[in-house]
């Protein structure tokens, strides 16, 4: 049976970051699997690596037909090409541990849609902080943000059973408003807690600059809406659910530039996580 795995990796001027991302993936204790790189600037990725000394027979190499055209048109293009059951996204300044393809093709075995805790850390791979880590655990999507309350590019997802494409016309939370396409047809995912993806924290995005606040703002808000529309097709329970995620994530961002302000350095996941503790509080009290 066949259960190789595509990671789609977009590459725009990613030369300095690279590297290492595609060395996590070559270091995989899961042999069956593709790469496929997207460069969105022109690059030659593939000339780049071999002259860093990384090569591998199962990397390939692709364009996104331009430059600069977005992450979301680079993995479409990917998701337009890839012929294997299994799909998974690593971005080019992100690294898997050794063992997190075997984890999850074990998981995909029994459920569509996999994600798995975060290592995050700073871009010299210094440690900051996990999110989602713990048990194992099956998620419905309205549970599935208040386990994995950051970034949503470390899933896997069963191509058989659930497919999507990247909404090239949202400038953030695109990794969110794609899962929640892949939950159309998969309505449990398994979260595997134990931290298997380095999720970079790049300088911009460590502040609350207005693009990219505004951006999250309005990303946050378009999803929100499309969720109470029904666009997404899912239980009202989990509608509800994300939506309340959603909702004290808002408050989240028009409280943090006050609160980086307060204390400088102050991770969004840090800021975020008491919030929704104090709203689950609330809502068990009002139950």
């Amino acid at each position: 049976m066949d259960r190789t795995v595509a990671i789609i990796m977009p590459a725009y001027r990613a030369q300095d970051t690279i590297g290492p991302a595609v060395a996590s993936v070559i270091a995989q204790t899961w042999p069956d699997w593709q790469l496929w790189i997207v460069a969105d600037d022109g690059a030659d990725y593939e000339a780049h690596l071999a002259q860093a000394g990384i090569a591998d027979p199962r990397l390939r190499f692709l364009g996104s037909g331009g430059v600069r055209r977005g992450a979301s048109v680079a993995r479409n293009v990917a998701l337009e090409t890839i012929g294997t059951p299994y799909a998974a996204i690593l971005d080019a300044d992100d690294r898997m541990k050794p063992d997190k393809l075997a984890r999850v093709v074990d998981a995909l075995a029994t459920h569509g849609i996999v994600s798995t805790a975060l290592d995050v850390m700073t871009s010299d791979f210094s440690h900051l902080r996990y999110v989602g880590s713990g048990p194992d655990r099956v998620l419905t999507p309205g549970e599935h943000k208040w386990v994995s309350l950051s970034m949503d590019s470390m899933i896997a997802w069963d191509r058989r059973r659930a497919d999507g494409r990247y909404d090239a016309g949202m400038s953030n939370m695109t990794d969110l408003e794609f899962l929640l396409q892949l939950y159309r047809t998969v309505p449990v995912s398994m979260h595997l807690g134990t931290p298997l993806h380095d999720y970079v924290k790049r300088d911009g995005s460590m502040s609350n600059s207005s693009n990219v606040a505004a951006g999250m703002i309005a990303s946050k808000r378009e999803i929100l809406a499309r969720l109470e529309a029904g666009h997404y097709g899912l239980a009202d329970a989990d509608v509800r659910g994300l939506a309340g995620f959603l909702t004290v994530s808002l408050q989240a961002e028009a409280r943090y530039e006050a609160a980086l302000a307060a204390r400088p350095g102050l991770l969004f996941e840090d800021h975020l996580e008491p919030m929704l503790a104090a709203a689950r509080a609330a809502s068990a009290l009002e139950a």
